[in-house]
């Protein structure tokens, strides 16, 4: 759903073959009948945290459609509470999934990419992975390292034909707000950021920073002012952060 299901319906709509995944076989494949063109699209099972079930994705992808020119890392969730109090175990579970779970995909995708001489690894990060985000500590945390390990395999990727691309929304309506685990303390910035933008929009940009193989996507592109205000003026970032929470 989100932003997975907005960028297949943009992808089909040119007539690629996607497969799209999910813990959740009924949810996927409700977003697969919705995407429509089910002669291009295939619905599988795959929690990303078990590389066994990473594995057969692939072999299922491999022998549906041959090969495979672009895979998106998008499995994620957060966790809203104050770093004195977040609960570690839970704490490790949304790194196994955030960050873990990527770099399990990205070591089983890989070789086939360089077998092919080609590829795309698209890993959906966020702004927060340029800005900590107070009482989201560890979710900004598995952001920054997410995107520390996708310019780092970038760069030992070159010359193999593979590009790995690190994408960082800011706020986008999707259900990510509801499925965030929320702990003792839950402070959230709020005022207009709570709006965001829509999942076709995030969708959109993520194709085009594919088609011309680009390092890095912040959409939407404002978010750059801040994330760069913060390299020269970090206080003032903060100050305003704090200014909004609630």
């Amino acid at each position: 759903m989100g932003i997975g299901e907005a960028l297949t319906r943009k992808l089909v709509s040119q007539e690629v073959q996607v497969v799209l995944s999910s813990r959740d076989l009924q949810r996927v494949e409700a977003a697969r009948n919705r995407v429509g063109a089910p002669e291009r699209t295939l619905a599988v099972r795959c929690d990303v945290t078990q590389p066994d079930q990473i594995r057969a994705l692939i072999e299922i992808t491999v022998q549906r459609f041959s090969r495979i020119d672009l895979w998106v890392n998008n499995a994620g969730y957060g966790i809203l509470d104050a770093t004195s109090n977040t609960d570690l175990e839970k704490c490790r579970a949304m790194f196994e999934t955030n960050l873990f779970a990527v770099m399990s995909c990205m070591q089983e995708v890989i070789p086939i990419m360089k077998a092919q001489r080609s590829g795309s690894i698209i890993n959906l990060s966020s702004v927060a992975g340029h800005i900590p985000v107070p009482y989201m500590g560890a979710y900004c945390a598995t952001k920054h390292a997410l995107n520390a390990i996708g310019k780092a395999a970038r760069l030992e990727l070159k010359g193999t034909g593979i590009n790995v691309i690190t994408v960082c929304p800011g706020r986008v309506q999707t259900n990510f707000g509801q499925n965030i685990i929320r702990g003792q303390d839950v402070f959230q910035i709020g005022t207009a950021l709570n709006r965001g933008i829509n999942a076709d929009r995030v969708a959109r940009a993520i194709l085009h920073a594919y088609t011309r193989n680009k390092r890095e996507l912040v959409v939407p592109w404002t978010n750059k002012i801040p994330i760069a205000l913060y390299r020269i003026a970090p206080g003032l970032v903060e100050f305003g952060m704090m200014r909004m929470m609630r």
